[in-house]
């Protein structure tokens, strides 16, 4: 006897329209993702980091899916030692440019680790920055003059035991110039971005300047580094910046964590400010947990989109928690992911070309974490039901498999039904 399970009714042609799905990646040890960006063949490119895979105790790992989701290809890079991807941009060449840190080479202890691959992610070239102490990448930009500007913190140059790090290269990774930012203190940069005057934004945290304890720190510099002016926020507490965007109106988004303001013992912090770092508002999500937020885009209706983890909401145990707000940070929905017995977290986010998002971060359950890669439609679902009326008179024109290629209907496998009056239907025949 057979069955038909109707799982999708639409009234308009399906394929290429807002693909939801969940994806992991990795092998049986453990390996995560730092950042995703959609390429312009409309798939995406992943970093981060892996055990599983490659020549050390951890390896940066690159990974390149379809629109699906599809791995097409990995990569791994690194020596014997420990590496890690933090960041990834598709390059004008259509290559890749990947940030993060390496005790595989270098001068010493942990240094900045800039690698430059094909469209293939094959290696071009690498390049290694840092003194004998500890330096770490943390955030890659390709530049207008065609370089590379790099973010993160240094433990061997600057003036205190961690100061802000700021690498501006040529295209083939030579170093330009670099600069140190911070007083006395600990203080690291997380995110970096050129602004349209050439010059750079930065976010990070400081203990050097501000109220006690940790503060957001943000930086502003000109096209050769030098600080045009810093600002902080935060409260008597710890408060951090993870990502920084500047924004339409020439102001800038900076998303973090706060324990000084909001429900909790942190919570997500979204401050928004002018172009001259004067904070305009902010806003803080969460519960009573600990919530964080790590990465911030501008959408394209003016508002934001934020990916972190939440212990407030979800399931048990850390979620990967997505926000959207309006343009004046009022939260317009929120959206959780993750599994009941596993630790998931975002630690990127960014708007797709079908107005729908795509993060990354990483699901661990069962002393296995994953990169872990979500697509969802603009609403922040991945899940999607549509209940319409259908013509008794309606007839069947084509049956297509989920790649798009006209078929007969298989057995236990999804199809696509296309009839004369517009609607689709995805089925699956089960014996």
């Amino acid at each position: 006897m057979k069955r038909i399970l109707f799982i999708l009714l639409l009234t308009v042609p399906f394929f290429g329209f807002g693909q939801v799905w969940e994806k992991t990646f990795g092998g049986t040890n453990h390996d995560r993702s730092s950042s995703v960006q959609q390429t312009t063949d409309g798939g995406y490119i992943i970093t981060g980091g892996t055990s599983s895979f490659g020549n050390g105790s951890f390896d940066v790992y690159l990974v390149k899916t379809d629109g699906n989701g599809i791995e097409q290809w990995s990569q791994t890079f690194g020596g014997t030692n420990s590496d890690n991807g933090w960041s990834v941009q598709q390059t004008t060449d259509g290559g890749y440019i990947i940030a993060g840190s390496t005790s595989s080479f270098g001068n010493g202890g942990t240094d900045v680790y800039l690698i430059k691959t094909d469209g293939n992610g094959i290696e071009q070239w690498s390049q290694t920055f840092g003194g004998t102490s500890g330096e770490y990448g943390e955030s890659v930009q390709q530049t207008t003059d065609g370089g590379y500007i790099i973010s993160g913190s240094t433990s061997s140059f600057g003036n205190g035991d961690t100061d802000v790090y700021l690498i501006k290269t040529d295209g083939n990774g030579i170093e330009q110039w670099y600069k140190t930012f911070g007083g006395i203190n600990s203080d690291i940069a997380w995110s970096v971005q050129q602004t349209t005057d050439g010059g750079y934004i930065i976010t990070g945290r400081t203990s050097s300047f501000g109220n006690v304890s940790d503060d957001v720190y943000l930086v502003k510099t000109d096209g050769n580094g030098t600080e045009q002016w810093y600002k902080t926020f935060g409260g008597t507490n710890n408060d951090y910046g993870w990502s920084v965007q500047q924004t339409t109106d020439g102001g800038y988004i900076i998303a973090g964590s706060t324990s000084s303001f909001g429900n909790g013992s942190f919570d997500v912090f979204l401050v928004k400010t002018d172009g001259n770092g004067i904070e305009q508002w902010s806003q803080t999500f969460g519960g009573t947990n600990h919530d964080d937020s790590y990465s911030v885009q501008q959408t394209t209706d003016g508002g934001y989109i934020i990916t972190g983890r939440t212990l407030s909401f979800g399931n048990v145990g850390n979620d990967v928690y997505l926000v959207k707000t309006d343009g004046n940070g009022i939260e317009q929905w929120y959206k959780t992911f993750g599994g009941t017995n596993s630790s998931d977290k975002g630690r990127s986010v960014q708007q797709t070309i079908d107005g729908g998002y795509i993060i990354t971060g990483y699901t661990w359950g069962n002393d296995d974490m994953d990169v872990y890669l979500i697509k969802t439609d603009d609403n922040g679902n991945i899940t999607s039901t549509f209940n319409i009326p259908i013509s008794s008179n309606r007839k069947l024109e084509k049956v297509f498999d989920m790649l798009g290629r006209e078929t007969k209907p298989p057995k236990n496998t999804p199809f696509i039904e296309i009839y004369d009056d517009g609607s689709t239907e995805k089925k699956i025949v089960i014996d």
